[in-house]
């Protein structure tokens, strides 16, 4: 009997996520993680961050478009004043469709 768990940090976390990417197995693997209201709280953050990385909207803005509290867009806000301009330029690029 294993004493530990078999995902016991972020980084297998990561790696079960890349697995089910390349297995195209990624919807069922995340629908099976998260309930609905945190898929939809996840699209509000996908949101949130996109936005504050292109810097065109105020905080107010971004709160009324998205339909969540200040408070959402400031944590958001926080983690993105955290990185550097090549983390943000990948991210941008990243969140591009």
């Amino acid at each position: 009997m294993n004493a530990t768990p078999e995902y016991s940090d972020w980084q297998d976390v990561l790696d079960l996520i890349h697995r089910a990417i390349e297995s195209g197995q990624e919807a069922e693997l995340l629908k099976m993680l998260l309930t609905q209201d945190e898929r939809t709280a996840l699209i509000a953050r996908v949101n949130i961050i996109n936005e504050l990385l292109k810097g065109e909207m105020s905080q107010r803005q971004l709160s009324q478009l998205l339909g969540v509290g200040i408070a959402t867009i400031t944590r958001g806000s926080n983690e993105v004043k955290q990185l550097d301009d090549e983390q943000k330029n990948g991210l941008l690029a990243l969140l591009e469709k």
